[in-house]
């Protein structure tokens, strides 16, 4: 498996990051964007977001922390620690796409992430504006680390309508398939063959294309995956992939 490190430096950081800031090894392997977000974070433990949203002049504001406290799954030292982090990275308060692109290149040098990076922020940019604000990129995270699996699924079906429409094509489902294959590049075992792709997106849509229209619906794609074992370990591949 290839590492997005040499040796064993992430290991390390990832330990680091774990002592210092309470997230579980689990949050932290499978999620890139958060491993990131916290490594940003300022080393005084007692800083707060309040503390920061007085002393720096942001141009987007977040909703009060106990507001999002309330509204995501979680604490509040963990909402302080990924502020800290993310008001580093973006002083102006907002992510734009290439900081998205940034992460995943870095993380990902193997293959090409740029794809699956610009459908991911597609993803979490909810009110489509063009940048992801502190509370849409919480409000996401909650969702993929913490929420039900029906909260997942559709968050999936989020991911995979593109165009967002309300329905999932075949070539949408293809595109992200392939961005996702793109940018795990030689990092699997055995290496995927070009079709390989194509061939899982055939077998998934004949199974979630209940009537045969040529598109899939909410309620279609979280029925399918919900009772399909295979499928649903298939649709959890984007989460290894944040």
């Amino acid at each position: 498996m290839c590492s997005p490190t040499k040796g064993t430096q992430w290991r390390e950081d990832l330990q680091h990051i774990r002592k210092s800031h309470g997230f579980s090894k689990k949050v932290l392997l499978n999620c890139w964007l958060v491993r990131r977000i916290v490594t940003w974070a300022s080393p005084n433990p007692k800083d707060s977001v309040e503390d920061e949203l007085e002393l720096s002049a942001v141009r987007h504001r977040p909703e009060g922390l106990e507001q999002l406290e309330a509204q995501t799954r979680f604490s509040r030292k963990e909402l302080q620690i990924l502020y800290r982090g993310f008001k580093n990275e973006c002083p102006s308060g907002v992510v734009n796409e290439d900081t998205f692109k940034d992460i995943y290149a870095q993380f990902f040098p193997q293959g090409d992430a740029s794809t699956y990076a610009h459908f991911l922020f597609n993803a979490f940019d909810t009110d489509h504006n063009g940048s992801v604000s502190f509370e849409d990129f919480v409000m996401g995270l909650s969702i993929l680390l913490r929420g039900t699996v029906q909260e997942k699924l559709i968050w999936a079906f989020n991911l995979y309508d593109i165009n967002k429409d309300g329905y999932i094509t075949k070539e949408e489902m293809l595109d992200i398939m392939k961005a996702i294959y793109d940018m795990m590049g030689k990092c699997t075992y055995p290496v995927l063959k070009e079709e390989t792709p194509r061939q899982h997106v055939e077998v998934f849509f004949q199974k979630m294309d209940k009537n045969k229209d040529g598109v899939v619906t909410i309620d279609e794609f979280i029925d399918c995956c919900q009772n399909d074992e295979n499928i649903m370990r298939s649709m959890h591949l984007f989460e290894n992939v944040l």
